[in-house]
């Protein structure tokens, strides 16, 4: 299996090498040639599998420069009942109405980035042993993908990383959870802007090839294939266990800001999984839902980035949608490069022509946005109908799942993260007597501990010398 670039770029590139690459060099995003098929005969072997023996196979269909018992090892060390809590590894939990929430939540750090971000950990350590090299992990989080990566990466040799986040716009919580690592390869820069300030300046510098081969620059966002590869896992996971037989469909409900998570949807949908319908939920950033429904693909600057009660969702330039465009547009490098190295940069967007826009729906996708008051009425509604506590951006999913129900299709909405990361908005939307968002013992005070982080302004030179200074 070979991989090529969104905007062109043919060089052929084993899946090892962009593992450690992050962007292609011409700016684009790294696809496979193509999408290997699974069909019934697969399906039904896989059904009985473990997460662990089902990564393996999944991945081994991508991965053909790795040798298949070091492959099956990193899997198996990462998808554990002692890591993830539970031997089903992502369990799902009936909701009613058809509804059913999959719990991808129950890692280190409380979200399903840890889904993918521990096997990237496991990945990069193995990788840079064999190699004898080191690695300096570049990253923007607008929430749950900074810890994610720190606490996968914390300690592993060869690996530092320089995580950006928005100065002030996470959750308490999520702020703690990043800020009190005091672990030496472990640097958190707060950028006074928003989280597009911070993607644009991972970009900038991932684009100046001399310095990004120099100081050996990789990244963890979405925008790297082994990070979307792991979460395609997942979505067979929760196929599996959702149906008995291999001949019926469900369909996915997904709150969306950079479209990492539901772009593993797309992949796994495009393998032959029977997905009938991927459901993008948004907060009041609503930019993909608006180009789900209009074909128009508008940015919105730092002012009309709204600061709302899903932070991890206030995103209004999705890095990861050019991979789908790029499939949407039958893979043409040059119309891609033309909407967004051209379009997205000097008109802040585009606009489909008819006919392109017209293929979006044999891609199976439909959207809905949420608001605030809408993620209040949805964790109070779900509380008193099941018992069941949901996190702000789940509650997004949760609402616009509601919406795009069909009859005798299971709809799996994908959990974000736990409640415990956001008890403020919980305890707003049940009232006084909201229960506690429980959180594990480990984390217990975690708001207490002693901060160790960077205040920087939106500014790409200021992040260069900072690592050039603390690079590994």
């Amino acid at each position: 299996m070979k991989y090529l670039s969104t905007r062109g770029d043919t060089t052929p590139r084993g899946f090892s090498d962009i593992l450690l690459e992050g962007l292609a060099p011409d700016g684009g995003l790294y696809l496979p040639t193509h999408y290997p098929q699974v069909d019934a005969a697969t399906l039904a072997r896989w059904r009985g599998l473990s997460y662990a023996d089902l990564a393996f196979e999944i991945l081994s269909l991508y991965i053909d420069d790795i040798p298949s018992a070091d492959l099956k090892r990193l899997t198996h060390a990462t998808y554990t009942e002692a890591v993830f809590g539970t031997p089903e590894i992502t369990p799902l939990k009936p909701l009613g109405d058809g509804l059913c929430l999959q719990a991808l939540s129950n890692g280190p750090t409380l979200a399903f980035k840890d889904m993918a971000m521990q096997l990237l950990g496991n990945l990069f350590e193995y990788e840079l042993g064999r190699r004898g090299e080191t690695l300096n992990i570049l990253g923007a989080t607008s929430g749950d993908t900074g810890s994610a990566a720190e606490y996968a990466m914390r300690g592993k040799q060869g690996v530092s990383v320089f995580m950006l986040s928005p100065h002030g716009r996470m959750s308490p919580f999520q702020q703690a959870q990043m800020f009190s690592l005091q672990d030496a390869n472990i640097h958190n820069l707060a950028v006074e802007g928003v989280f597009d300030d911070c993607q644009d300046i991972v970009k900038a510098v991932s684009n100046d090839l001399e310095f990004k081969r120099r100081h050996k620059i990789g990244t963890v966002n979405s925008i790297n294939w082994a990070r979307l590869l792991a979460q395609v896992v997942y979505y067979f996971a929760g196929y599996f266990q959702a149906t008995k037989t291999d001949a019926e469909r469900v369909s996915f409900a997904v709150p969306s800001g950079n479209f990492g998570n539901i772009c593993a949807g797309h992949v796994a949908r495009s393998m032959g999984l029977p997905i009938h319908r991927l459901v993008l939920a948004t907060n009041e950033n609503d930019v993909l839902d608006e180009f789900f429904r209009t074909g128009r693909y508008r940015v919105r600057g730092s002012a009309e980035t709204f600061e709302t009660s899903s932070p991890s969702m206030d995103i209004s330039k999705a890095s990861n949608f050019e991979r789908f465009v790029f499939d949407l547009l039958g893979r043409d490098a040059a119309r891609t490069r033309e909407l967004f190295a051209e379009g997205v940069v000097r008109h802040g967007g585009f606009t489909l022509d008819a006919a392109e826009a017209a293929r979006c729906a044999g891609f199976g996708f439909v959207s809905g946005r949420s608001t605030h008051a809408d993620r209040l009425a949805t964790i109070a509604a779900t509380w008193r109908a099941s018992g069941v506590l949901v996190d702000t951006h789940t509650a997004d999913g949760l609402k616009v799942a509601r919406e795009h129900r069909d009859a005798g299709v299971p709809m799996i909405v994908l959990e974000t993260a736990l409640p415990a990361k956001f008890a403020a908005t919980i305890t707003e939307a049940l009232g006084a007597q909201a229960p506690v968002p429980p959180r594990p013992a480990a984390l217990a005070g975690l708001e207490d501990l002693p901060r160790r982080f960077s205040v920087l302004q939106v500014d790409v030179g200021a992040v260069k010398a900072c690592i050039e200074a603390h690079a590994g």
